[in-house]
């Protein structure tokens, strides 16, 4: 009689690759081609140091990932749009436009005027062109920047060139030093010799230009925008309303409890959710009303999509105010019910859904990587747990299975439950080695039927690519079980969700496996789209392909 199970492994190993890289934690995988390479690094990539890369190396995988292209500009061009505009990205697009602004002056200029949307984002591109970070310091006084530059002053307004000014990491004097923009009007001029720190003249009340001690230039202080003078009058007062403005203006004056509840009052909603913890320390929410009003915009939802918040920024300001008795509940009630919102677009999937939540101790590092001094409250497994929860509010029948080196019992936790209380208990399991196979396998050996299997981890397997199967020990592990499940479902799709992405993968990407990266809600479109309709190989880097350049 044959060997069954002996041929058995012959069919299946016909379909599993030989592993032809390694991933960062040591284990096997397989190298993406360059285009999936780029297009899945620029979803996450913040250049911060994460559990088994540091800042420089993530750098480097960025850099040799977008030159790897630079016969390809439209395709990097495409990619930095699509991580500014889907992925909401400030350094990759900066980067990848530094990038362009070597290879290929006519695309850089198209991409620098949708990606470099405000003063962060400009700030981002200059601090980027002088460290020289993409393999040469780039010439901010060439033509092509120059006119890029002077570009973004001409069509952003004077109040939206003041309030770019703050908080970014080279300042706008240094930006106008470089530059040299021309000012369209007298405002922006006077504007310019303000934020360049040009004397002043009380007397006067003007902004001298000097050239070898002699006046060139003088602009007036009242032709500076209505902002700018509202906020330099309070500054001198303290006097009158206060002016709609940074609150990081407003904070270096030292501002009393009552004019925090007034910035408060003013403030936007992704200033809001951050300065949580401030408002308390500064008496705002011993008023009764003020506490209303923020929970009432916590959870509004126009201002919850304006602000195109992730929801892992959401669970970070949850975090921030649990342990904070100054915060009211009604405050925190409403970040939940922000989260709620964030979440809702979460669809249902059709068939049964098995999610995989990698629980391993590398997923405890922050989410957008290790900043010195600065680093998010949220670690990766938070991320992934809010994924995984959003999703079984939708799915009542999902299998949530978390994993490490082996899989856990997840059965309590229960749908009807808050995002942010399932995330919680999914957030507890775990530790130790990452095993993505063990998923696959668990399921194979209770012979499951499924729809559909969505891993969200950070991929960096190693604890099977040492066990071999049937003999075989050239393929990486989860291929083979993936392709084990797949013989028992033929329909089955399998979506690998990547928190931390780099060029490599467990699985290669074929019609029924989506390869995605990222942790923005946008995700949850993708995936109902692939599970709904399918897709062809490399489905994502033609996703980045359909971006049109031309569009403003």
């Amino acid at each position: 009689m044959s060997n069954k199970k002996l041929f058995k492994s012959v069919g299946l190993s016909r379909n599993v690759p030989v592993s032809n890289a390694v991933n960062a934690a040591g284990g096997k995988a397989y190298a993406m081609s360059a285009k999936q390479a780029l297009a899945t690094i620029a979803a996450t990539n913040c250049f911060n140091s994460t559990f088994y890369v540091n800042a420089e190396a993530n750098l480097a995988i960025a850099k040799e990932a977008a030159l790897n292209l630079k016969d390809d500009p439209k395709f990097i061009a495409q990619v930095a749009v699509y991580a500014r505009s889907h992925g909401y990205m400030k350094d990759m697009p900066a980067f990848l436009c530094v990038i362009l602004a070597g290879l290929d002056t006519k695309l850089f200029r198209k991409v620098f005027r949708q990606v470099i949307d405000n003063g962060k984002m400009l700030g981002n591109f200059v601090a980027i062109a002088r460290s020289g970070a993409t393999g040469r310091v780039l010439n901010l006084s060439s033509s092509s920047v120059r006119k890029a530059i002077a570009e973004w002053f001409r069509t952003h307004t004077s109040e939206q060139v003041f309030r770019g000014s703050v908080g970014i990491d080279i300042s706008m004097r240094d930006i106008l030093a470089m530059a040299r923009p021309r000012p369209d009007s007298e405002e922006k001029a006077t504007l310019f010799a303000y934020l360049k720190g040009t004397e002043f003249d009380k007397e006067s009340r003007t902004f001298r230009q000097t050239s070898n001690k002699v006046v060139v230039h003088t602009h007036s202080f009242d032709s500076l925008p209505a902002i700018v003078k509202q906020y330099e009058a309070y500054k001198s007062t303290r006097e009158g309303e206060m002016p709609k403005v940074d609150f990081r203006l407003l904070d270096s004056l030292g501002l009393s409890d009552k004019e925090w509840t007034a910035v408060a009052s003013n403030a936007g909603w992704t200033m809001t959710r951050m300065n949580l913890n401030t408002f308390a320390r500064h008496g705002v929410f011993k008023d009764k009303a003020m506490a209303q009003m923020i929970a009432a915009r916590l959870r509004n939802p126009e201002e919850i999509a304006k602000a195109r918040i992730f929801p892992y920024q959401l669970m970070a300001a949850w975090n921030a105010t649990q342990y904070d008795s100054e915060i009211p509940f009604g405050v925190r009630d409403a970040l939940q019910d922000a989260m709620e919102v964030a979440v809702d677009n979460v669809p249902s999937f059709d068939g049964q859904i098995y999610v995989a939540i990698d629980t391993s101790g590398s997923m405890k590092s922050p989410v957008t990587g290790h900043r010195y001094g600065s680093s998010s409250s949220v670690r990766c497994i938070d991320a992934a747990s809010l994924f995984a929860a959003a999703i079984l509010r939708k799915n009542r029948d999902a299998v949530l299975i978390p994993f490490d080196t082996h899989v856990h019992d997840a059965r309590s936790l229960n749908g009807r439950d808050s995002v942010m209380t399932n995330a919680d208990k999914l957030a507890r399991f775990g530790g130790g080695g990452t095993n993505c196979s063990c998923v696959l396998e668990f399921l194979n050996a209770q012979q499951a039927k499924g729809d559909a299997v969505i891993y969200i981890s950070d991929n960096e397997s190693w604890i099977d690519s040492g066990r071999h199967y049937y003999g075989e020990e050239q393929g990486v592990r989860m291929q083979y079980e993936w392709e084990r499940f797949r013989q028992r479902n033929k329909a089955a799709k399998l979506v690998c969700i990547d928190l931390t992405p780099e060029p490599t993968s467990q699985v290669q990407e074929r019609s029924n496996v989506l390869q995605i990266g990222g942790f923005s809600d946008t995700v949850f479109d993708v995936v109902q789209s692939f599970l709904k309709y399918g897709i062809e190989v490399n489905h994502w880097v033609s996703e980045i392909e359909k971006i049109d350049l031309d569009a403003e």
